[in-house]
């Protein structure tokens, strides 16, 4: 065949082939282009002669292209379609689409030409992302019913990262999560993490830099090419070091802030793309939603334990306490009738210093069961914190260092003066015990608004801090920390209602309880107490100097245990003071009635399956409204009723009592009403 035979022939070809083609020459100008290039991006015939062949891409890839482009021609080979090798295509109207792309050198005599094979794979890639989208949910799916179905978070956190790796065929994925004593995260998870990169990637990945990458209720995962270089500056290194070309990290959020990141590295270069981002994402909403299901679920059952345990407490301190008042009050009424014996009165001292300890540890089980009255009033927590200062110095000793901190905006606390001083005593002495051989005790006050979680109210709080450098608490003696009667000191160490007291006194006052320990490394246990405004402008007047009596007004005794109503009509009786009983709230309104020389109503709080003592003041005042009255309880609530509480002119005594608080309750009742 002729050479001009031959030439006819290559265009034939060249024109009837199924793909786009174009010729280029070495200077990258288009010296052909077959018909199905010319319609694939919609130039007319003969338009795309003469132009540089970026034309045909978008002008932010142009660039790129001409030294890709130098490089090739500079050392030329076959690269058959299907390569690899993607571009993105240009029409003439603007519109972008993906293509692929086969090359080839052409030798015309003494001159190199480069051909170019131009497929459209939009489709293609539209069925590819269909099967990529298609296996992301299938691991998706997977990744919820292992969340779900698992008993504790702790398992889908450590199965998530090799299912994460399947999906998107790489080989290491790290889930972190956020250590709230250091600025920097903790690998929870891995799969192929390299251990050279296990500290790096913690080290290069602070704290500080994924709260401020990911703010709160930011859903966008980012790559390595999109982080904040500056940020992130010891990343880059330590990745290539280890053969990793492209990162994608996605936060797991908590309820305000990011409480982790999972991380994918590959050895791709920019291996994550929006699908494979958008996967990540779906993932890490879905363990982020399982770990906080399962801490609520673990919150909830403390609590409602917690809750049960102190109901159970609160039943058993009023009884306990009855008992405690039999035995007082006949040990009492012993001394009265024995003070010839001393030998015998000591024996007595000594069985009364034994109800004292019974009834102080009565006291701590009410303030776990969250049964005390409390009488909260505004509280400076710098003031509080300085005596409180002096006081532990004196009493830890010189091997403890002991920092003190209240911030200048710190409002006022609204508590139980007593309480709260009880409370910080307690945990300082924990701390102390947590120290044997010496360490730093810091106490501080700040001032945090919390959104609330549905344990306490929204609102302005108080926290006080106390932290200590002591052994800390491996995780099953934090878990149980809070319960009463637990202890890790030995024999004779603890009663293990210290902590449970706290829990009590806090949650009563409408606060919290947060406490974080790592063995080794220490413990801290914030109380969050409400911040109170109150009225500085209101001062209550004082009330008017008590008249004394001398014991000849006539008393009603009212109390369903009748062991215990001996005891306090044998202490009136004592006292001077005729006395009625009663064993109910109704047979008191029948005693009411039936002497009307009563002069003051002396009654239990909780009456048996009847009316409480609070009921009967109230129904009492109906018959005779200005009736002084007096309660007693070993059980501050007579029931969980909102509305079941004292009059505000009526005073607890707490039970057991000595007959001198008796007989000054009694007075102070009756000099509240009567005219100097």
């Amino acid at each position: 065949m002729t050479e001009a035979g031959d030439t006819d022939l290559f265009r034939a070809l060249f024109d009837t082939a199924p793909d786009a083609m174009i010729v280029v020459d070495r200077e990258g100008r288009i010296v052909l282009a077959n018909p199905q290039a010319e319609r694939l991006f919609g130039y007319t015939t003969g338009e795309l002669a003469g132009n540089l062949v970026e034309v045909l891409l978008p002008e932010a890839a142009r660039g790129g292209h001409v030294q890709h482009r130098d490089n090739y021609m500079g050392n030329p080979r076959v690269r058959p379609m299907g390569a690899g090798y993607e571009l993105t295509g240009i029409r003439r109207s603007g519109e972008t689409f993906p293509v692929e792309i086969g090359l080839s050198p052409i030798r015309a005599g003494e001159t190199t030409l480069f051909a170019a094979s131009i497929r459209d794979i939009s489709e293609t890639r539209r069925v590819r992302q269909a099967l990529t989208r298609a296996r992301h949910d299938t691991f998706a799916a997977q990744i919820g019913r292992l969340a779900l179905e698992s008993a504790s978070y702790e398992t889908a956190v450590e199965s998530t990262p090799a299912l994460i790796a399947s999906a998107l065929e790489i080989g290491t994925v790290v889930v972190l999560f956020t250590d709230p004593r250091r600025d920097r995260l903790a690998v929870r998870s891995e799969v192929a993490l390299p251990p050279s990169l296990r500290e790096s990637l913690a080290t290069a990945l602070p704290q500080a830099a994924l709260f401020a990458e990911f703010p709160r209720h930011t859903t966008a995962g980012a790559t390595l090419k999109s982080l904040d270089a500056a940020r992130f500056a010891q990343l880059r290194p330590a990745l290539a070091q280890a053969g990793f070309r492209d990162l994608a990290i996605v936060p797991l959020f908590d309820r305000y802030e990011p409480m982790g990141a999972i991380v994918a590295l590959s050895k791709k270069q920019d291996a994550f793309e929006r699908d494979a981002l958008h996967f990540l994402q779906s993932v890490a909403n879905l363990l982020a939603a399982a770990i906080q299901r399962s801490r609520s679920e673990e919150k909830l059952a403390h609590s409602q334990r917690l809750d049960a345990v102190g109901q159970l407490t609160g039943g058993i301190a009023h009884d306990f306490n009855n008992l405690l008042t039999v035995v007082s009050g006949n040990l009492q009424l012993m001394e009265a009738g024995l003070a010839d014996h001393p030998e015998l009165g000591e024996m007595i001292d000594s069985a009364l210093r034994a109800v004292g300890h019974g009834a102080a540890l009565t006291r701590k089980l009410l303030a776990f069961a969250r049964r005390q009255r409390l009488t909260p009033r505004e509280i400076e927590p710098a003031q509080l914190l300085a005596d409180l200062r002096q006081m532990l110095q004196r009493t830890l000793g010189e091997r403890i260092e002991i920092t003190v901190e209240c911030r200048d905006d710190v409002p006022p606390v609204f508590a139980d003066p007593g309480e709260l001083d009880a409370a910080l005593i307690n945990l300082a002495l924990n701390a102390r015990d947590a120290m044997p051989r010496g360490g730093a005790l810091r106490i501080s006050a700040r001032r945090n608004i919390y959104a609330g979680d549905g344990e306490i109210d929204p609102g302005t709080y108080v926290v006080f801090r106390v932290a200590d450098t002591g052994s800390g608490m491996a995780p099953e003696v934090l878990a149980r920390a809070l319960e009463p009667f637990f202890t890790t000191k030995g024999s004779g160490k603890g009663n293990g209602l210290g902590l449970s007291m706290v829990y009590g006194f806090v949650k009563q006052s409408g606060g919290r309880v947060a406490i974080e320990s790592t063995p080794g490394a220490g413990t801290h246990v914030d109380l969050y107490l409400p911040a109170r405004s109150l009225d500085r402008t209101a001062h209550p007047q004082a009330a008017p100097p008590a008249t004394p009596h001398v014991g000849r007004e006539s008393i009603l005794v009212v109390e369903d245990e009748r062991d215990v109503r001996t005891i306090a009509t044998a202490f009136l009786r004592s006292l001077g003071y005729t006395t009625y009983e009663a064993e109910s709230g109704e047979r008191a309104l029948e005693a009411l009635n039936a002497h009307p020389d009563v002069a003051l109503l002396f009654t239990d709080v909780v009456l048996g399956s009847g009316m409480t003592g609070y009921e009967l003041v109230r129904e009492a005042r109906k018959l005779r409204p200005d009736l002084p009255a007096l309660l007693t309880s070993g059980y501050e609530r007579a029931g969980g009723e909102q509305d079941d509480a004292p009059p505000p002119d009526v005073d607890l005594l707490r039970k057991p009592y000595r007959r001198e608080q008796l007989g000054e309750a009694i007075r102070k009742a009756f000099g509240e009403r009567a005219t100097p």
